[in-house]
């Protein structure tokens, strides 16, 4: 029996250092790992010092063009069953090449998030402006996913969107969350105890529009209050690809320090006594909080910084939109040990209730390799319409640049 090959399109090369994005990647790639597929990950993108090594798995890197027919003598000799586009950017460049070489390949979409909600939400925020989901991003994204077999999405908010707003139907859709490990009673013990905590800290990928936006914040209308009312306390920014603009906003004598990239997001935050993350805008699920819970430590965010992330469960701190309310609160946790551990304790629950590998990772995995994709396929014939026309135009206009890049 040949082995179960999985081929992965990467829009970049996963950073699980920088970024939520690559750490999913990775949690993606070893899921497949351990059920025994061959994976090839192939990018088009340059590789960073800060790129993962696959060197220590079986994994196998294949760089690859854009509008090139190499890919498509790749694809054939290959021949994976499944393939999965990282974001629908790639779908869209490749997706085409996959039918046309593949077309029994299952084609997976890893949203990530909802770039369209993400883009509608950044411009409600700057324009003081109602919503509008219906732009051309969404156009693109919903087609993508229409074209697709499955869509991996990451948030409850998320799958709600898209099966009531956009009519997608759930046959189409996968909620699949960050898959963690458990929490158990012997990683409580060994996390770093409320006495022997400091300070506030921030992290994020600062190629991140929110993240950049969530230290504007910081700095401009929240620590100018706060540190006045803690004046012992620093608040320490972590992230990686900070441009100049971020490394200005250093100042020690306000106690606001821009510390740069973490090397390990967990370990950072676990130092720290709260994470503040008065996220204005955004989608998904935030891994910083993520990490946050996994080191016992509470954070106090927004509602759209919660979002889809506690379910019924309560957070594990505070979520509060009122900025003075939030600045409040930020002192309140900050000096209540009992409140702080109560905290902790609620993000051990939503971590092993709603995150934890073993609740979705079989469920995914059965979905994937029994679906019934002639009968799937028939039951979509929206997706097979724009498979038919829009990856014409995006085939047509591919070769054009094929052509053009000989001369």
């Amino acid at each position: 029996m040949s082995a179960k090959k999985l081929l992965i399109i990467g829009l970049v090369w996963p950073e699980p250092t920088s970024s939520a994005a690559g750490t999913r990647m990775i949690q993606l790639i070893d899921l497949f790992l351990n059920i025994g597929y061959e994976i090839t990950f192939a990018s088009a993108a340059s590789k960073s010092e800060f790129s993962y090594d696959f060197a220590e798995t079986s994994v196998i890197e294949q760089e690859i063009k854009l509008n090139d027919e190499s890919f498509n003598s790749f694809l054939k000799a290959l021949n994976p069953s499944i393939v999965l586009f990282d974001r629908f950017m790639i779908e869209e460049q490749y997706g085409w090449r996959v039918q046309q070489e593949c077309p029994n390949a299952l084609r997976i979409l890893d949203t990530e998030d909802l770039h369209f909600l993400r883009n509608a939400r950044q411009q409600s925020s700057k324009k003081q402006e109602t919503i509008d989901l219906f732009s051309d991003t969404a156009k693109r994204e919903i087609a993508s996913v229409l074209r697709c077999d499955l869509s991996l999405i990451i948030s409850e908010v998320e799958m709600k969107i898209l099966e009531e707003t956009f009519k997608i139907d759930s046959s189409l859709l996968h909620y699949l969350p960050f898959l963690e490990k458990e929490i158990t009673e012997e990683t409580i013990q060994n996390w770093i105890p409320f006495e022997n905590r400091a300070d506030f800290v921030f992290i994020g990928n600062f190629l991140h529009e929110p993240n950049w936006n969530t230290v504007q914040v910081l700095k401009t209308k929240i620590w100018p209050v706060l540190r006045k009312k803690l004046p012992n306390v620093n608040l320490n920014i972590y992230g990686s690809y900070a441009s100049q603009k971020v490394l200005q906003l250093n100042n020690k004598n306000e106690k606001f320090l821009i510390k740069g990239r973490a090397l390990n997001a967990q370990e950072t935050i676990a130092k720290h006594r709260i994470l503040l993350a008065p996220i204005q805008f955004g989608a998904g699920v935030k891994g910083k909080f993520i990490d946050a819970m996994q080191v016992g430590t509470p954070s106090i965010t927004t509602s759209v910084g919660a979002e889809a992330m506690k379910g019924s469960l309560d957070w594990n701190g505070f979520f509060e939109d009122d900025l003075d309310a939030f600045i409040d609160k930020a002192v309140a946790l900050y000096l209540d040990k009992a409140a702080w551990l109560s905290a902790q304790q609620n993000g051990v629950r939503i971590i092993n209730e709603r995150y934890a590998f073993q609740h979705f990772a079989d469920a995914f995995i059965s979905e994937a390799e029994n679906l019934d994709l002639i009968k799937h396929r028939q039951k979509n014939f929206v997706g097979q319409i724009l498979n038919h026309h829009t990856m014409q135009s995006t085939k047509y206009m591919s070769l054009w640049i094929e052509e053009k890049n000989r001369k």
